[in-house]
């Protein structure tokens, strides 16, 4: 579904036929690529040139194909930019370029990362932003950007390093759950209650680290992205890139932190378990043996033996009863003051 079309010429937008994609007058689709460039080439992508950015929500191949074919982007194949990806990844063919961005948004109802996808795929003349799931929605960075016309002059690349950027930011409000949920996992790990949030503890482990293996690879993409574009991209676009980097490497620090602290309150919750655990075969030891005295002056008296010990006394089941009641609060007494009951 085609949820934005326009040209941009001179940093100001022009809005083109979703139909027919007629572009207008001052925008060149056909522009002549050099015969030389590789996957590792610098893409002449330096010069302010108008250009045409789309803006898509899970389109199928069919109309991503139809799209590419108006805007002449012939080094792509749309199954393939449809494929899930797993990890981010940059292919640069001609002078085209695809970069896969996973994005992340935070349940906290559920607790559960909820990761999709934004695909670009550029030329020096246009750009397409292919976004699935509903994470980083683009429309109010397109607004920002064309609020501000100089930006856009610079080209496709400001936009491929705003895309970057939103996509990132987006990484803080995820991360930000995660640690609400994990401080609050964390208390009541060491609350008097009996009951530990184990099975919480593993799920949100297991949730982080799918958002970590969605991020953390990002790295070399955005890496080797401002090694292609090397000197062609303005210097501006090349400083957001290596700040997005930056932040990059610190949310994946962070997110890491998050994790070490999961792996410490898990290993204390399952420690607290062990000491309970311990602590009730303590009080039922102790219960045992207390038990153990009565039940064996039962036993022994219950031999029906005629030569017992003040078998025929009056007294002697007073004695015999009130032994077996002293022994057992001695015994009381002594798990009491050694933390046993």
């Amino acid at each position: 579904m085609i949820i934005n079309a326009a040209a941009y010429i001179d940093g100001v937008r022009v809005d083109i036929d979703r139909e027919t994609c007629a572009v207008p007058i001052g925008v060149d689709l056909h522009g002549e690529v050099p015969a030389d460039v590789g996957p590792d080439s610098d893409i002449s992508w330096n010069s302010p040139l108008p250009f045409v950015w789309v803006g898509l929500r899970m389109p199928d191949a069919d109309e991503l194909g139809a799209w590419c074919e108006r805007l002449h982007v012939t080094d792509v194949v749309p199954k393939e930019v449809l494929a899930v990806h797993a990890r981010p990844v940059l292919t640069v063919s001609g002078d085209t370029a695809q970069l896969v961005l996973r994005t992340v948004r935070y349940d906290e109802a559920e607790e559960i990362a909820m990761i999709g996808e934004v695909t670009i795929v550029a030329t020096p003349r246009a750009i397409v932003t292919i976004r699935h799931g509903r994470t980083s929605p683009l429309g109010e960075l397109r607004g920002e950007l064309e609020r501000d016309p100089e930006r856009l002059r610079q080209g496709v690349t400001t936009v491929i390093a705003a895309v970057i950027g939103r996509v990132l930011e987006d990484y803080g409000p995820a991360l930000d759950g995660f640690e609400t949920d994990a401080v609050q996992v964390e208390s009541e790990v060491f609350t008097a209650t009996s009951d530990q949030p184990v099975r919480r503890l593993y799920k949100l482990k297991r949730e982080l680290r799918r958002m970590l293996v969605a991020i953390e690879s990002l790295e070399d993409p955005l890496k080797r992205m401002i090694r292609v574009l090397g000197p062609n991209a303005s210097p501006e676009v090349l400083a957001d890139l290596s700040e997005h980097l930056d932040q990059l490497r610190r949310t994946v620090s962070r997110g890491q932190s998050l994790s070490n602290l999961l792996d410490a309150v898990l290993t204390a919750s399952l420690t607290q378990i062990s000491v309970r655990q311990n602590d009730d075969m303590r009080k039922i030891s102790a219960w045992v043996a207390m038990a153990a005295v009565p039940t064996a002056v039962a036993g022994i008296y219950g031999m029906n033996f005629d030569a017992m010990p003040e078998l025929r006394w009056q007294f002697g089941s007073a004695v015999v009863l009130t032994v077996m009641a002293v022994t057992v609060a001695l015994l009381y007494r002594s798990f009491k003051r050694s933390g046993w009951l």
